[in-house]
């Protein structure tokens, strides 16, 4: 299910095209950074990635809407609180939609994103004139399998989305500028559309503590991404200063509370039936993260994110709207 493709051929190209890309690894780590391993010519020039641009967003950068209710209309409701989709993306843009498929699990499992709520994005998309939507992910599990037994696939695919699944050619080298994360290969679709919608899923991360919005675009990336673990709330936070989503909408609908983020006993789920939406990411993940019973003020890459002004992680800054 994977895009087929010749290795020497591709190696020729990135050799030819591409100097300062490492060579190739398998097709789930994808390309080499070189980001650490060699200088650039040139001085670190981080190539922040803006989705914003352009829309008048500020009355509702501090907001979060929290919606309760069945997955679509929950989705459907937190985007109408903040003016509706057209609000977000125009007439003729492509949008890339960024859910989590990390893991080869079932819905119930919570490890990736509800496929509902994907799927309900895409329509409003879809139905706001956006000439291409894109779904795509970096999974750590094998792509395709994580994409089908997530039920995102078919989901997607039936609302009017095109799924783009990681293959080596789909990566472009890009200065991330970070405390930690340099020159890194990044998923190209991800971050060349004019819109990006990041839509990640509640839950528990061993070793993060939580993962949601700013840790979900771990996603955009190859090559080595071991790296995001050392350093792992400077990563965090170097990846939300990248990306810098024009929406985020956080699948709460079934939250997993323990042994995240792969899971695997649904015994770690808890049906929690929300969605919550925000232009702010890290208000988003301060909010979100007393799912898995966290503060804000437990999680270092939320300060640190909150820091560099990538939003607001005091939630006494935040205006809450809670609808069902």
């Amino acid at each position: 299910m994977n895009d087929t493709w010749d290795r020497r051929a591709f190696l020729k190209r990135v050799a030819l095209g591409c100097a300062g890309i490492g060579g190739i690894a398998t097709a789930g780590t994808l390309l080499v950074d070189a980001g650490r391993d060699a200088p650039l010519a040139a001085p670190r020039v981080a190539q922040v990635r803006d989705f914003r641009a352009g829309l008048d967003l500020a009355d509702v950068a501090r907001v979060v809407v929290s919606a309760k209710g069945e997955a679509a209309a929950a989705a459907r409701a937190a985007i109408a609180a903040l003016g509706g989709m057209e609000r977000f993306v125009r007439r003729g843009e492509t949008v890339v939609i960024k859910p989590n498929v990390g893991w080869d699990r079932t819905p119930l499992q919570a490890a990736n994103t509800n496929p509902i709520v994907v799927a309900t994005l895409v329509s409003l998309c879809v139905g706001v004139g956006a000439a291409s939507v894109i779904v795509t992910d970096n999974s750590c599990n094998e792509a395709g399998r994580c994409f089908t037994r997530s039920g995102i696939w078919k989901a997607a695919e039936g609302a009017g989305a095109s799924v783009v699944l990681p293959a080596p050619h789909r990566f472009r080298a890009y200065e991330l500028g970070g405390v930690v994360l340099g020159r890194m290969p990044v998923l190209a679709a991800a971050v060349e559309a004019h819109r990006f919608i990041n839509v990640p899923i509640a839950k528990h991360h061993g070793l993060s503590g939580f993962t949601g919005a700013m840790k979900n675009l771990y996603g955009v990336l190859g090559g080595r991404r071991d790296r995001l673990h050392q350093r792992i709330d400077d990563s965090i936070a170097d990846l939300a200063d990248f990306v810098r989503p024009t929406l985020t909408v956080m699948d709460a609908t079934r939250v997993l509370v323990r042994n995240g983020p792969q899971g695997g006993d649904i015994g770690d789920t808890e049906a929690v039936g929300r969605v919550i939406a925000s232009v702010n990411q890290v208000a988003v993940d301060a909010h979100a993260c007393a799912f898995v019973g966290l503060t804000p003020a437990e999680l270092p890459h939320l300060q640190l994110a909150a820091a560099r002004g990538l939003g607001a992680a005091d939630l006494s800054r935040v205006e809450l709207r809670e609808i069902s």
